[in-house]
């Protein structure tokens, strides 16, 4: 259902869906149940408390199609953060908006809520051609090495 639905897919679309592939009766209300609830589980993932500190944080960006009126190819921008013991993080996922870019303000914003939520420090930030982030990452952490 969540993967139908990511695909841009209406509530009726996923149970003509499944109704025609698996067989299953499932109303739109119990398809939009599923996805309210991920949704949910998905905004306290978001919000969860970050650690202090990574020593490298990668932030890249994907492109998907998503369901706004129409279908439309947005960016999904993704930090993930590497910890003290060397495990890789999700630390959030911000989708932008579409064109050539996301401004200072943007960025500005994604690192203060990553700061917001505990990230205290980050020594090496990984961001490939993405506009104006090095220079937010220097306002949000100013001894923070880019490697663009």
């Amino acid at each position: 259902v969540i993967s139908l639905s990511s695909k841009g897919l209406t509530t009726g679309e996923i149970a003509a869906h499944l109704a025609e592939v698996y067989g299953a009766d499932v109303s739109k209300q119990t398809i939009s149940t599923i996805t309210e609830r991920v949704m949910e589980g998905m905004a306290e993932w978001q919000n969860r408390p970050l650690d202090p500190v990574y020593p490298v944080l990668f932030i890249d960006c994907i492109h998907v199609k998503i369901r706004e009126g129409n279908v439309a190819n947005r960016p999904i921008y993704v930090a993930m953060g590497v910890t003290v013991d060397g495990t890789r993080d999700i630390l959030g996922l911000w989708a932008g908006e579409h064109g050539d870019g996301e401004g200072a303000k943007y960025w500005l914003r994604v690192l203060s809520e990553l700061k917001n939520r505990g990230v205290q420090d980050v020594l090496i930030v990984v961001c490939d051609g993405l506009k104006h982030l090095p220079d937010s990452i220097e306002q949000v952490w100013p001894q923070t090495i880019v490697q663009t």
